[in-house]
């Protein structure tokens, strides 16, 4: 039954929402997850206005923002059929159809923020982005998405010793639930729409996310102790479908990916200001904001990485992020 329903929405959802062309006017459909007050949404605005000016109006961009057609696994399913245009993910669920990218999402692998963005913005970034296309999934860009790190309802965590029993809200994702559960929790899948509800009645005692997604979710409403231990550095990506791209001419690619890489610019500055204002914000609001010893959790999983040498190429990509200077 469950799903039935999956393929009934995307065969409903791809008679709306595929590229459409009136005149000489190419409309873009970009779904995603997140409020329309978030630094990625407000960049994807700003990448429509640019896009158009680029373009001269020849290309135009509508944005369906929070869920409105479908998770973030829905909406990659959505572009691997041809019936949306662009999309933004979380590195976590995109691993689940470009399984290198992965790689992205293994704790502790980045020394910093600046670390990250040279990865990102590099060979390595871009290597990573055309993995998708055997996918038909076609790499465009990473938005900042900060550290991920837990937050609790009634047990703060000062420790790793203190995940332990707790059930840990994770993406649909193999390296958050390794993670979890290496850092001895107990991993637990949920829909970030169902999240609230879930910590609210006690299906799961905590999740783990960035200071604005953990603020303007309300989550801390129900989950009074932040622990920053920034155990991944997971960006956000954004994608178009091959579908799409192979039917944009050379002038139109080109114009989308310089409208893309705008606004790549502009959320990261948009993020900085965010983080520290979601920090503010949920401290007023009464969390308890924790500060631990980061080793005591990188320690005790520094052997992580261990599991995947057997796979040559997958942890040669390791070394050669933490290579990255």
């Amino acid at each position: 039954m469950k799903l039935k329903n999956s393929l009934l929405l995307l065969l409903g959802t791809a008679l709306i929402i595929s590229c459409a062309k009136t005149d000489d006017t190419k409309t873009l459909r970009l779904g995603h997850g997140l409020d329309v007050s978030h630094s990625v949404h407000k960049a994807m605005v700003k990448m429509g206005e640019d896009l158009s000016t680029l373009s001269d109006g020849k290309l135009k961009l509508e944005i369906y923002p929070s869920q409105q057609l479908g998770t973030e696994r829905q909406c990659l399913e959505l572009l691997q059929i041809g019936s949306l245009d662009m999309t933004k993910v979380s590195v976590g669920v995109l691993e689940n159809f470009a399984p290198k990218m992965k790689v992205l999402g293994l704790p502790f692998l980045f020394r910093d923020r600046e670390h990250s963005f040279t990865v990102l913005d590099g060979p390595i970034g871009q290597q990573l982005l055309n993995e998708g296309e055997q996918y038909w999934l076609k790499g465009l860009g990473y938005y900042d998405a900060g550290s991920r790190s837990f937050y609790t309802k009634d047990k703060p965590v000062n420790t790793p010793e203190d995940l332990e029993g707790q059930k840990i809200r994770v993406m649909e994702s193999v390296t958050a639930m390794d993670m979890v559960r290496g850092l001895g929790g107990s991993p637990t899948p949920i829909s970030w729409g169902e999240l609230y509800t879930a910590l609210q009645q006690g299906v799961v005692d905590g999740a783990e996310n960035n200071p604005p997604s953990f603020y303007l979710s309300r989550h801390y409403e129900v989950a009074k102790y932040y622990t920053l231990d920034e155990h991944t550095v997971l960006p956000d990506v954004l994608l178009a479908g091959t579908y799409l791209w192979d039917k944009l001419t050379p002038e139109e690619q080109g114009w989308l990916k310089q409208a893309v890489e705008t606004s790549v610019v502009y959320q990261r500055k948009l993020w900085l200001e965010a983080e520290n204002e979601a920090l503010e914000a949920v401290e007023k609001a009464g969390v308890q904001i924790i500060r631990p010893d980061k080793t005591l959790f990188s320690d005790k999983i520094k052997d992580s990485f261990d599991k995947y040498k057997e796979d040559k190429e997958f942890y040669q990509l390791i070394k050669d992020i933490q290579a990255t200077n």
